[in-house]
């Protein structure tokens, strides 16, 4: 019996992916038009998340902004607090002791191994692999260990200050670091890379997809790995070094094709050189003061945490009394290099003691604009991918 015709009629069909959703790593809303699993067009929705950041900074005391600092990438938050003192010291005409230095330089990286671990884990989480996510997240914890030992806090720190850092580290710190940075890279080579970097799967999902040319990288304003994944070798940290940066040696990791597999060997890479500095500042760390000699007027080095407490009760009585400190009239903008890329303060001073306005140039915030190319002739399940490769956060991104 012949085969029946029947007209059959398609449409596109638009669905929301999020902003409750696992993928989206946050309150992300994503728009897909779809002709079957084929993407025609994709369009992200933000602001679920938006505070208000830079407007609350520009009512508060240049010192008592920084907690806010902490909640932009909530799982980089030493980088950030690092990045505002840095503006902070420019703008003042400040500069941290050598030894304070070295400290940020050292948390700055145990944050962007702590960072890449997370956006790694929670990547092939998306996609399918779960050992990676159990792995690597034991490394973590041993990570926000050590902040907790230094600062008593795992995750939001406040610990950097304007003119050094708030207290000194300790010996043991300092021993349990340099233990962890001598297994740490044979642990991503032997345990982390086999798991992923030849699986068959991983690369199939991963290889040719979300491919982004380094022109395009460039025009679309992406920093840190999503740009050198392009093979741009863009680094803040070599092109305008701060804090103890200059003093040690590292390479900038780059890709050749601009996908997603790129993308992660660079931040596999990354992690490899981010333990090679902290080993290389442990081994150089200088004796000497821990803040700057002007810096007491913005808050004092604490002996102990009965002291710390109250040295705070004071200074904020005398900010109630004598008002905040002015900083002089001009104004800065200065950018370090964080975990997802290019983090920029922007700060203009009339003068008073406080930020006249304050605006950041988030990374998150600039590559999730990018989503749409890197979803281009794509499927349903390569959205997933690219969201897990810009590796954003939303925090940062609405601010």
């Amino acid at each position: 019996m012949p085969a029946i015709e029947k007209d059959i009629k398609t449409k596109e069909l638009t669905i929301s992916m999020g902003p409750q959703h696992p993928a989206t790593h946050g309150v992300l809303k994503v728009v897909l038009e779809l002709d079957g699993e084929s993407v025609i067009k994709v369009t992200p929705y933000i602001g679920y998340l938006h505070r208000g950041v830079e407007k609350l900074a520009e009512n508060q005391t240049y010192l008592s902004a920084l907690p806010l600092t902490d909640r932009l990438d909530y799982i980089s938050s030493m980088s950030n607090n690092v990045g505002y003192c840095l503006a902070c010291e420019r703008l003042f005409g400040l500069e941290a002791p050598e030894r304070a230095k070295y400290i940020r330089t050292i948390m700055s990286e145990m944050t962007r191994i702590s960072s890449h671990i997370i956006g790694l884990a929670t990547h092939a989480l998306d996609i399918g692999a779960m050992t990676l996510f159990l792995y690597s997240f034991r490394d973590r914890e041993t990570l926000l260990d050590l902040f907790e030992m230094t600062c008593g806090a795992r995750l939001t720190v406040s610990y950097p200050r304007i003119g050094g850092v708030r207290n000194d580290v300790s010996q043991e710190f300092l021993d349990k670091l340099y233990a962890f940075t001598e297994t740490f890279q044979q642990t991503i080579e032997r345990e982390y890379e086999p798991l992923l970097n030849e699986n068959r799967i991983w690369k199939q999902r991963t290889q040719g997809i979300g491919v982004m040319s380094a022109e395009e990288a460039i025009s679309w304003g992406l920093t840190g790995p999503n740009l050198r994944g392009s093979g741009v070798p863009y680094d803040v940290r070599k092109y305008a070094p701060y804090d103890a940066y200059e003093k040690v040696q590292f390479n900038v990791p780059v890709g050749k094709n601009g996908d997603v597999y790129d993308r992660y060997l660079c931040r596999m890479e990354e992690m490899k050189q981010s333990n090679r500095i902290i080993k290389q500042c442990i081994e150089q760390l200088p004796k000497g003061a821990i803040m700057s000699p002007d810096a007491p007027k913005f808050t004092l080095p604490p002996k102990d945490r009965v002291l710390a407490d109250m040295e705070s009760l004071i200074h904020q009585f005398v900010l109630i009394t004598k008002g905040p400190i002015a900083a002089p009239e001009g104004e800065i903008y200065v950018a370090t290099e964080v975990p997802k890329g290019e983090l920029g303060y922007y700060i203009i001073s009339d003068g008073s003691g406080r930020p006249y306005r304050m605006r950041l140039r988030a990374p998150s915030f600039v590559h999730l604009s990018s989503l749409p190319v890197f979803c281009r002739d794509a499927m349903v399940a390569d959205v997933v991918a690219n969201i897990g490769t810009l590796d954003i956060v939303l925090g940062e991104c609405d601010r």
